[in-house]
């Protein structure tokens, strides 16, 4: 008989964003005249940018001829789109780079879930918590997190850094060792950022104890206040201990069309049982090439246009509608007498729940009342509940009814 791998028997009944669709699908079934507005779901509404589309056009066209035909593409990516990420997001901000050490992919969920790969299942790992939780998710499929415990609502052996009211939503440092630490600044779920000497101490604390730092960047373009670092890279010796995930999801409006890249340092190193130093720049060069034939020519050219004249404007506007987003919620919500938290640095307002009341509790009252949909907090961690977490992603016209909705019915 066909064994199952029980890890997957650890992991919750559902995924987050299933469970909320799950819930939203059946109060749509029983009020189907409700107009429900979706702020949960870190989906974009804005369209590629022009210079993105035709820039896929021109792909596509050169996929119709002999001439111009391309088959497997390189799995770490086309050269011409790595030298521009390198240009253009890299350079300005001092960060040296080598071609070899950028990889092209689908996704930054992907690379986030599967760059554990590369670890033993004995690794220690730490999350910050509230957390995105595909970091926690892929660790438990992969046997790394122990069992689940209901009643604190944490894996047994993970290593939880809280963010909570009281530390300003920004986590301390682990009280133990730890092999790998996930961080993601600007934060998903709380909006929040790490100061450079913030996160300096993350890479020394990193040197000292030879850990891996799992930097997720995704939401840097966001960033509005300057001292705010774009890059980990950006922090002296963090190429001894860091790797860096970055997408065109957020900012490019790539969400359907999927490419990402993560930057993996040659002086990066794990450790075999020996102690022994292996480079994990090949590590996943290996994993790669093994089980990832590379994102599409077309996807990667369009990508290209992203870092055009043409190109960096349109995306500037682009991000710039969302940040408006973000400050009409987090004022309304203000205004309204919300604790909110975020909002400034990402597309992401965290926020209060009144009255002590549950996550989920508030989440079915915010789509009775308001009709409008958020994410729970609870559902990024057991530090989490007691808060919700809405996104500057939707439309103008829907961000603006559904904060006036919030502040009248709720």
């Amino acid at each position: 008989m066909a064994l199952v791998n029980e890890n997957y028997l650890k992991l919750p009944g559902s995924y987050l964003f299933s469970e909320i669709a799950r819930r939203v699908n059946q109060f749509r079934a029983n009020n189907p005249e409700a107009d429900i507005i979706r702020l949960g779901i870190g989906d974009v509404t804005r369209p590629l940018p022009p210079a993105v589309i035709e820039a896929m056009h021109k792909g596509v066209e050169e996929m119709g001829s002999s001439d111009t035909f391309r088959g497997y593409g390189p799995e770490q990516g086309y050269q011409f789109l790595i030298e521009k990420i390198i240009e253009h997001d890299f350079t300005p901000r001092g960060v040296e780079l080598s071609v070899d050490e950028v990889f092209v992919s689908d996704g930054a969920k992907s690379d986030t879930a599967n760059f554990q790969e590369l670890f033993g299942v004995d690794n220690i790992m730490a999350v910050t918590d509230p957390v995105y939780p595909v970091y926690v998710d892929s660790n438990v499929m992969a046997g790394r997190t122990g069992t689940f415990n209901s009643e604190k609502g944490q894996y047994e052996t993970i290593v939880y850094l809280p963010c909570t009211e009281e530390n300003g939503m920004k986590p301390s440092l682990p009280e133990t060792r730890v092999d790998m630490i996930y961080l993601c600044f600007p934060n998903n779920p709380t909006g929040m950022t790490l100061s450079k000497e913030e996160l300096k101490q993350w890479v020394d604390y990193a040197r000292a104890n030879r850990s891996i730092l799992l930097f997720d960047a995704a939401y840097e373009a966001f960033i509005r206040e300057e001292g705010v670092p774009h890059s980990i890279f950006e922090i002296e010796g963090a190429r001894e201990v860091a790797v860096e995930f970055r997408s065109f999801s957020k900012t490019a409006g790539f969400t359907g069309t999927r490419c990402a890249y993560t930057i993996v340092p040659k002086e990066v190193k794990v450790y075999d049982s020996k102690g022994e130093a292996h480079s994990l720049n090949q590590l996943w060069l290996r994993r790669q090439t093994t089980k990832f034939n590379g994102a599409s020519y077309p996807v990667q050219a369009g990508a290209v246009a992203v870092f055009s004249e043409e190109g960096k404007q349109q995306i500037k506007e682009t991000i710039d509608y969302y940040m408006e987003n973000a400050r009409i919620i987090r004022e309304g919500l203000q205004d309204a007498g919300y604790t909110v938290f975020g909002g400034v640095n990402a597309p992401y307002i965290w926020m209060k729940t009144p009255n002590n009341m549950g996550s989920w509790e508030f989440f079915d009252k915010l789509m009775k009342n308001a009709n409008v949909v958020g994410t729970p907090g609870a559902g990024f961690g057991a530090n989490g509940e007691g808060y919700f977490r809405l996104t500057a992603f939707g439309t103008r016209e829907n961000t603006l009814k559904a904060i006036e909705r919030i502040r009248m019915k709720m």
